[in-house]
């Protein structure tokens, strides 16, 4: 390769790494990652103002996407699966995310992980809505079954009962269901959460 091949591949690599206010990144794109940082913050605070936003930015195809790379923003590891979340409310979460070749098998069906990435998000966020301000949660367990090769994009949705009165500490179960595109069951995973209560500075600093 030329030497000035070279210097103009490093000026685009350069450039395409240009941070949000130096004018590499048109302003469409700077406007959807700032919104995403944006919601990243907002998404820390307590389980009612995730509904919140939720609420505001459902009904459009933009806001879910939004929403969904906010998620990933603040859990990077979800990115994996490019999630969409489609639901999201107190005891449900319902996600989507298409089958491409880097979440696939050695047999070019979906990796076996990849739905655990997803089981494990979809229970992470009907936990998130239906815990209570004053209490944090952990994922402490799971256990999945592999029902059928999923050889499509895939749905999964989890469902938990809603928490009332819980004790300072407790366990909740989730169940998640992936199904494909032909609505078969391909994947059931049971998630169980630790519950506890918050010590009272993270309270307080989640209604800031």
């Amino acid at each position: 390769m030329s030497s000035s091949a070279i210097s103009v591949t490093s000026r685009r690599r350069r450039d395409a790494w240009q941070p949000l206010n130096s004018g590499g990144i048109d302003d469409g794109r700077r406007h959807h990652c700032l919104a995403g940082q944006k919601l990243v913050s907002s998404l820390s605070l307590m389980s009612r103002s995730t509904l919140e936003i939720w609420s505001r930015l459902k009904g459009h195809a933009v806001g879910r996407w939004l929403f969904s790379r906010a998620i990933c923003f603040k859990a990077p590891y979800f990115a994996t699966i490019r999630p969409r979340i489609h639901r999201l409310e107190p005891g449900c979460c319902e996600l989507r995310f298409n089958k491409r070749r880097l979440v696939t098998n050695h047999i070019g069906t979906i990796h076996a992980i990849a739905m655990c990435n997803a089981a494990e998000l979809a229970a992470g966020l009907a936990t998130e809505v239906t815990t209570p301000p004053s209490f944090r949660w952990i994922p402490k367990g799971m256990t999945v079954s592999y029902l059928k090769p999923a050889s499509t994009s895939v749905a999964a949705r989890a469902q938990c009962a809603l928490i009332d009165n819980p004790t300072d500490t407790s366990t909740l179960q989730v169940s998640v269901d992936i199904r494909d595109l032909s609505d078969t069951l391909v994947f059931h995973a049971v998630v169980e959460m630790h519950i506890s209560r918050r010590k009272a500075d993270e309270h307080s600093g989640s209604d800031q």
